[in-house]
């Protein structure tokens, strides 16, 4: 057996059908679209949520809610997350910075200091924002809270 002589085995390819081919072809004519109709025209693409006629889906749902195009977006992160990062990391301040560093914010993102858990080490800590639980318990500390 050499390279210019492999086969793949018996029965395991199959010729494409080559339709609009004429009709001693077997697929001339309508070359398989069967008759008129818009799929049977050349550039026909179905429109993305199309149902046939029927009224599609997100037309019949009513629009509902508003959206504030003035919202700011925070990224939050908790007391007990910046104490753990303190534990693993020896950390001597937390920044936006540190904290895009070890993967907790992206980054464009806006940081918000959350108060949940506790902090038993004093920290200076720069953020966006603060909840007032989280300020407190990082001055209780002895920390700084700083807003960018």
């Amino acid at each position: 057996m050499n390279l210019h002589n492999l086969t793949p085995a018996k029965g395991s390819t199959k010729n494409r059908k080559r339709i609009a081919r004429g009709h001693g072809s077997g697929g001339g004519g309508t070359a398989t679209r069967g008759h008129k109709g818009a799929k049977s025209r050349s550039g026909y693409s179905r429109k993305i949520g199309f149902e046939g006629g029927q009224m599609p889906l997100q037309r019949r749902v009513p629009k509902f809610g508003f959206k504030n195009i003035n919202r700011v977006e925070y990224k939050g992160i908790n007391l007990d997350i910046i104490q753990a990062l303190i534990e693993r990391k020896k950390v001597k301040e937390i920044t936006p910075e540190v904290l895009q560093d070890n993967g907790l914010v992206s980054r464009n993102e806006l940081v918000k200091i959350l108060g949940r858990g506790e902090l038993k080490t004093k920290i200076n800590v720069s953020a966006h924002k603060f909840s007032a639980t989280a300020k407190a318990a990082i001055e209780e500390q002895g920390g700084n809270c700083t807003e960018i």
